[in-house]
């Protein structure tokens, strides 16, 4: 039942729209008035209806870790049994930090950057939202440029990587050890000793670092095992991987060619601002669903798909005493949501001010869970298949990250009829959901820069060439990633700079700041004065105390733990470039202290002074509650922009 669960979400959406336009207040025009210490333009834009706004939310918020790190981590942390801590860490942490974020972009009407003047102390979080949203633009497109090759070379009468033979292929290439073992023991190799004796050489002193035990009598293997032709097309042909980051190697050619297209297409998804990415997102967050219901279709025809299933939601509740599923739960999810990158602050800023938010944040949340359920029964149906076909364990194939979407995958679809078709439509549902979450990660950066100058800005001429300027910047950045080396690079980014550490230290201190020290009972009430009703008390008790809690038990739990980075643990990054991968991180976490204490510094008066005027909020008069009135809340009301 899990993965009808987006199908049910859209359509209760779609109910909930029709329910409440009788219902919904007139919006308050609010654009008119700026905040303190702005430019902010009369006319922000906005979104041209709500089903806008969800879909943009659902089409970043489901990204490739649904496809590709959810159902892996299903399947290692005890099956079924894995969705208790997931949905709990969904409930406590990772949904509380998505409303907290919509609700307040809609109720600041500002991006992830200006919005944090709600506390202007703590406008450092939205700095270190910036620049995660900088660097993870930055790598996340080359999975997208890996993704369009792949389907490039779909398109193309047969698989590259379904046989050996190319000019990539080694000596070791086979589909299986029988394979390898009867090209070794024909008459020609053994007619050749002396080449064969060459090649044994050569093999215990490459990379591999694997020993030859064979003799040409018997034929007999030792140590050695083929490797599949869809792994050598994926390390020699695609990313052309050297055995080092010290060894740059050069350009990969087609590599540069699909990311320079795909930092093109991103130009022309936001180059007009929101009003035009968010008819974009009609198609490039839907149709990714027809296609996973057309993949669920086909992997549970396939011979092994029940054991396969079997395998990823089989519970294991003895799983649920290791504290490392619990971590994973966590992260899981926080990765999942999208949060703590400023976007979806951003995008609830371009929501009117009466928007009922609320609701279409639990849909969105929901959608987002019910996607990752649905991958894991499209992955495990075909992997499944696969273990049986190779008559190996599923534990055998089962993977996540790259090696799933470029290795096992693509390898599963040879075993198929009409390979070519079931690669295509892989391919380009990755490319599509890929590239709504990328889209709006830069949209969401370039949110965070029009509202420092939203005046000279809100020109479309201007913005258009903003956007040019910010693509061409993002594509010699991401170029580092194409290079021969460039896979090394890119595990750099994405192990320490969007990191779970990082995220769960913004997430963390955007809960102190809205349930502490802005104070979580005043947010409620900036909710109701928004959407006209009250939320779940649950939420508030999050914000104060759980998600906090949370956050930290998590963090601490990853430091204490932290190991670092290899590449498919063998490859031992030298100190220079650990050392680099910290940097990515810390230039981040470094914002939040380091803003504070600039803020402090430029102010006058005693230390305690200087605190009391930092945290007091800059808002507008439409943005005051009656309840505050009634209270007389002088201090609120003699700083705000009355």
């Amino acid at each position: 039942m899990f993965f009808v669960w987006p199908l049910w979400c859209i359509g209760k959406f779609t109910c909930i729209m029709d329910n409440e336009k009788s219902d919904e207040q007139p919006p308050v025009e609010r654009d008119s008035t700026p905040a303190l210490g702005s430019d902010a333009p009369e006319g922000r834009s906005r979104w041209t209806g709500q089903l806008d706004f969800v879909l943009a939310c659902i089409g970043y918020a489901v990204g490739l870790g649904n496809v590709w790190r959810f159902p892996y981590l299903c399947y290692k942390n005890g099956g079924g049994a894995f969705l208790i801590p997931y949905f709990l860490m969904l409930i406590c942490g990772a949904l509380p930090v998505l409303l907290l974020e919509i609700g307040l972009g809609q109720y600041m009407s500002k991006g992830g950057l200006k919005s944090w003047i709600i506390c202007p102390l703590f406008q450092g979080i939205g700095l270190a939202t910036l620049l995660i949203d900088i660097l993870c633009s930055t790598y996340y497109i080359v999975i997208l440029a890996w993704g369009l090759y792949y389907l490039y070379v779909s398109l193309r009468g047969v698989l590259l990587w379904e046989t050996c033979g190319n000019a990539w292929n080694t000596d070791r290439c086979a589909l299986s050890n029988r394979e390898y073992v009867e090209r070794l023991c024909s008459p020609e190799n053994q007619n050749q000793s002396n080449s064969f004796v060459n090649f044994t050489l050569l093999s215990n002193n490459s990379l591999s670092n694997f020993t030859l035990n064979t003799t040409v009598a018997n034929c007999s293997l030792g140590h050695v095992t083929p490797i599949d032709p869809a792994i050598e097309f994926w390390e020699n042909h695609v990313i052309q991987i050297t055995d080092s980051i010290e060894n740059g190697g050069g350009l990969v050619p087609h590599l540069s060619v699909c990311l320079l297209l795909m930092w093109i297409v991103i130009y022309f998804c936001v180059w007009r601002g929101i009003k035009w990415s968010g008819k974009i997102v009609y198609f490039t967050a839907t149709f990714p669903y027809v296609i996973l219901f057309i993949l669920l279709g086909r992997g549970l025809t396939l011979p092994g798909a029940g054991s396969g299933i079997m395998y990823f939601l089989k519970p294991d509740f003895s799983r649920l005493l290791d504290a490392q599923v619990w971590i994973d739960g966590g992260t899981q999810v926080f990765f999942s949501t999208a949060i703590a990158l400023g976007a979806m602050i951003s995008l609830g800023s371009y929501n009117t001010f009466n928007t009922d938010f609320y609701k279409r944040t639990l849909i969105v949340a929901g959608v987002n869970s019910g996607t990752s359920i649905l991958s894991g029964f499209v992955v495990f149906s075909v992997l499944g298949f696969m273990a049986q076909e190779q008559k190996v364990d599923i534990s055998e194939v089962a993977k996540s990250g790259p090696g799933l979407v470029f290795i096992v995958y693509p390898k599963a679809v040879t075993l198929m009829p009409l390979p070519q078709l079931w690669s295509i439509l892989f391919f380009f549902m990755l490319f599509l959901i890929g590239i709504d979450s990328q889209f709006v990660q830069v949209e969401s950066a370039l949110t965070h820069v029009s509202d420092i100058f939203p005046r000279q800005l809100s020109k479309t001429k201007i913005r258009m060439i903003l956007t040019a300027v910010a693509c061409i910047l993002w594509f010699l950045m991401s170029l580092s990633m194409v290079t021969r080396g460039g896979m090394y690079v890119f595990q750099l980014y994405d192990y320490y700079s969007t990191s779970g550490m990082v995220m769960l230290w913004v997430c963390f201190w955007e809960c102190i700041v809205i349930g502490w020290i802005f104070g979580s009972e005043k947010f409620n009430d900036a909710i109701e004065l928004m959407i006209g009703y009250r939320i779940n008390k649950w939420f508030h008790f999050c914000w104060k105390y759980i998600t906090p809690l949370v956050t930290t038990g998590i963090f601490l739990f990853q430091v204490v733990g932290f190991k670092p980075l290899k590449y498919n643990n063998v490859y031992e990054y030298p100190p220079w470039a650990q050392a680099i991968g910290l940097m990515l991180a810390l230039v981040s976490m470094i914002c939040i202290p380091f803003f504070i204490g600039i803020k402090l510094l430029a102010m006058n008066g005693t230390f305690k002074e200087r605190l009391k005027k930092a945290i007091i909020p800059q808002l507008t008069k439409d943005q005051l509650s009656k309840k505050w009135l009634e209270k007389d809340n002088e201090s609120l009301l003699q700083n705000s922009n009355l």
